[in-house]
């Protein structure tokens, strides 16, 4: 995957600081069961902070302009705390849990029902959160796994040699039954209404570049063989079921006539699909509290039951802590935390309860069984609510259990039009799980005309990593790897 842009990169690296950064890291553990704790606050600044990650690590950058008298560090259910440089540095750092605090303890001019109190997030969301131009300087993770639970390919019938059972077995032993897959991207991400444009300052992905060679000799087997055996002015009828599409031959395999424009179009500079695939990933998880995303507890608060839990605190603000739970045929269920003063939800912890789409159709089925995770908002440094953090999985399960032929028909041969066929049967299913973990360190507002300006740079690329290397991320502020991504490596490389 592509390379990033070294000056930008250059210029991004002198801007943390000079040789006198001290990188500060540490784990923090629940002091009762000893365990990490995920996605706690890290604040070292005014507006300065980290996540930990799902195990309790954090690591962040000091240069001689920061010298804090004490790093705080909170997370919903625990007592914040405040901590020395030298406390923190390499050790691990313990903090206990305390209980939800109960009615009682907040003074009211008025004690609110819960239905009252939602009538007020429902009458307050237009007002609460930015819809102003924004920039935002964000740290996005993303592991992928797949998991081929079945892989059955039946061989029925070939006319042609090479395309034999020993090449179909050959197919499936090459495909990964499990991989996983991990970006992170470090960037500046802005955003208009319904507009968003990117900068990625650094990239990395740590995946296994052997399954996607032996693909692509697969593939080059595969066109040889066709280039053999098909005739150039053949085409190909595809059948599963009781459903056939016509496909030209010319299709497939490319004309000699377009040599030479294929190597023109080789001649621009390489437009890349990351930056794109980053932006819909963006666009779709920010977009869940307010777009059109199957998470409907904001924005149809009339499906679901209310129930309030007690009160707590996030972020030095009073919060009201409500339950939710389904109703008339909705989907989740979860707690919402919500601002005692200006009822912003702050706070959504969510998971699906039941299966969210299923479909079954002529061979082919579909399934999303998992949708869960926490999403966490932050004024910054202005009076409207913006994503400071997101914590997202999705899981679906793919299946196909159907024939396919292929068939090679030529009208201009004497004879039976038919010429080849490859008959098979298939029979698989693949569960696909995304987790995305987004951390926003910095946000400000920007004017339409800097977002209509910005250029971006379609052709940046992430950097492959067959191994996790520490060092990659040396000199910057991050989310810290779990350790599946920190044990990551690529046999024989």
């Amino acid at each position: 995957m592509p390379k990033f842009n070294p000056l930008l990169t250059l210029c991004f690296f002198l801007a943390l600081g000079n040789l006198s950064a001290q990188t500060i890291g540490s784990k923090l553990i629940d002091a009762k069961t000893q365990k990490g704790i995920p996605y706690a606050t890290v604040q070292y600044g005014e507006h300065q902070g980290v996540i930990t990650n799902e195990e309790g690590l954090f690591s962040f950058i000091l240069d001689e302009t920061i010298t804090p008298d004490s790093i705080y560090i909170s997370s919903m259910g625990y007592q914040k705390k405040g901590f020395t440089l030298q406390q923190l540095q390499d050790s691990v750092i313990a903090i206990s849990a305390k209980a939800i605090e109960l009615t009682g303890v907040y003074l009211f001019d008025k004690e609110l029902t819960v239905d009252e109190i939602m009538e007020r997030v429902e009458d307050r969301l237009p007002t609460n959160y930015n819809t102003e131009p924004l920039k935002q300087r964000f740290f996005l993770r993303q592991s992928s796994f797949n998991t081929l639970q079945k892989m059955n390919i039946e061989f029925k019938k070939s006319t042609i040699a090479e395309l034999d059972k020993h090449l179909i077995d050959s197919i499936v032993s090459i495909l990964p039954k499990n991989s996983a897959y991990y970006t992170e991207t470090l960037g500046d991400y802005y955003k208009n209404g319904e507009e968003n444009k990117l900068e990625i300052l650094k990239a990395a992905e740590l995946y296994d570049k052997s399954n996607e060679g032996s693909m692509e000799a697969l593939s080059d087997k595969m066109e040889a063989i066709f280039r053999a055996n098909v005739k150039p002015d053949s085409y190909l009828k595809i059948k599963s079921g009781i459903f056939g599409e016509k496909v030209p031959v010319d299709s497939i395999l490319e004309n000699e006539d377009e040599v030479a424009e294929i190597e023109e179009e080789l001649k621009k500079p390489e437009k890349n699909y990351f930056l794109g695939n980053r932006k819909h990933i963006l666009g779709e998880i920010t977009e869940q509290f307010f777009g059109k995303s199957k998470l409907d507890v904001v924005k149809k608060l009339n499906r679901y039951e209310y129930e309030l839990l007690g009160y707590s605190e996030l972020d030095n603000q009073g919060v009201y802590v409500v339950g939710f739970a389904p109703k008339r045929g909705a989907d989740f269920q979860g707690k919402l935390f919500v601002n005692i003063e200006d009822f912003a939800i702050m706070r959504m912890d969510y998971e699906n309860v039941k299966i969210l789409r299923s479909i079954k159709l002529l061979g082919f089925s579909y399934q999303e069984l998992k949708y869960f995770g926490s999403t966490v908002f932050s004024k910054f440094s202005g009076d409207k609510y913006q994503h400071k953090f997101i914590n997202f999985t999705f899981g679906k399960k793919m299946g196909v259990d159907r024939p396919l032929k292929v068939i090679e028909k030529n009208k201009h041969v004497k004879g039976r039009r038919k010429q080849n066929e490859l008959s098979l049967a298939l029979d698989l299913v693949n569960y696909n799980t995304e987790k995305y973990e987004l951390v926003v360190y910095d946000s400000d507002t920007v004017s339409k005309t800097d977002f209509e300006n910005l250029k971006e740079d379609e052709t940046v690329k992430a950097t492959y990593l067959s191994a996790y290397n520490p060092e990659f991320w040396k000199g910057y502020t991050i989310m810290e790897p779990n350790r599946a991504i920190r044990e990551f490596v690529v046999e024989g490389e």
